[in-house]
């Protein structure tokens, strides 16, 4: 339950901010300030998932200003608690550690929390996880519960990378930050207890993007070998003008003005523009040839259909290999708020399945 009013504090904080528009429209045509977005039909609800957002109400803040989110991240009590290491440590079958190694050339040092299973023999596989937040809060503990539950199925060590945060520091600095740690993990894995081969790269909504970016990244660089990327409702278009981002704006969760607001404090005034790199965008890649297996999942109803939708159709057409799951009436991280819900269940499912076939 906590581990939901959390998510809950997180999505409602960032709901809420200020509108920053985007200027271009879903061909990359510079729009005109007054223009009008086009409009759709909002996509309904799963209905169980709908009475459990209905049942949150007032659980989710009704006004939150950009000043508020110093004392949001500052606030590590009550709804805001991170895990500690005895729920992380499954009733002791992992142990919990917390290293600090070093960032990209000039950058400061990152901190990894790596979660390791007990007596656990040879190397082990490894999910290496990026945080959500929408790239301005969060920490290597947010959503840690999760991936260290589907860990342990594998026997897998787990690496969560604590990123620098947006607006204090922009692209490229996170997605260095969440490079290096790859970087080290790879390097150190005999030491760690990790197969080298057989690293999975994953994370959700900001962190899923930016686990796309990472797989973009280690590409091109050449290493570290990346096993499969698993981009769980991956935010990826800075633009926000696909007509899911339009058509969900002020329903569910991490509506447009989110959207808008997340991508404005990694980018700032290069938000929308022609210049983004893919590093920080992924949608603005135009070659996602050679990329790990992949999997994607994403909710009908939320602002990130349409452009997770388009990235695994891109990795199609460049010939590779990707798994995509649309789940009918999902918001924004609906198997989070509602984890009991049947569709919640099938999510999960799928990907345990994926990464059963990706072990075997």
């Amino acid at each position: 339950m906590r581990r939901i009013l959390l998510e809950t504090a997180i999505t409602g904080l960032l709901a809420r901010l200020p509108v920053v528009t985007s200027p271009e429209d879903a061909a990359g045509t510079p729009r005109e300030k007054d223009e009008t977005p086009m409009t759709h039909p909002p996509v309904p609800f799963d209905p169980e998932l709908a009475a459990v957002l209905s049942a949150l109400g007032d659980a989710v803040p009704a006004s939150i200003t950009p000043e508020l989110i110093a004392a949001a991240r500052a606030d590590t009590g009550g709804l805001m608690a991170p895990p500690t290491d005895e729920e992380i440590s499954r009733n002791g079958t992992y142990t919990v550690s917390e290293r600090t190694v070093p960032g990209a050339a000039g950058d400061p040092d990152i901190a990894l929390l790596i979660c390791a299973p007990v007596g656990a023999e040879g190397a082990r596989p490894a999910i290496y996880h990026t945080h959500g937040g929408g790239m301005i809060l969060g920490d290597n503990r947010s959503g840690i519960l999760e991936i260290v539950e589907t860990a342990a199925r594998y026997q897998a060590v787990v690496v969560s990378v604590e990123y620098r945060l947006a607006p204090e520091t922009r692209h490229p600095g996170p997605i260095e930050d969440v490079y290096a740690g790859l970087a080290w993990t790879a390097k150190n894995a005999a030491d760690l207890g990790i197969d080298p081969d057989r690293i999975v790269i994953a994370g959700g909504s900001a962190g899923g993007g930016l686990t796309a970016a990472l797989g973009l990244l280690a590409r091109d660089r050449g290493g570290p070998a990346v096993f499969g990327q698993m981009l769980l409702c991956p935010m990826l278009d800075d633009r926000n003008n696909t007509v899911s981002a339009v058509q969900m704006t002020g329903r569910g969760v991490w509506d447009h003005t989110a959207n808008a607001t997340g991508w404005g404090a990694l980018l700032g005034d290069a938000v929308g523009g022609p210049d983004v790199s893919p590093y920080a965008a992924p949608a603005r890649a135009t070659d996602l040839s050679g990329l790990p297996p992949t999997f994607i999942d994403v909710g009908s109803a939320e602002t990130f259909r349409d452009e997770d939708v388009a990235y695994a159709t891109a990795i199609w057409q460049a010939g590779g290999r990707a798994e995509l799951h649309v789940w009918p009436g999902g918001y924004h991280g609906f198997d989070s708020f509602a984890p009991a819900a049947a569709i919640s269940q099938d999510a999960k499912a799928a990907r345990i399945k994926w990464l059963d076939r990706l072990f075997a």
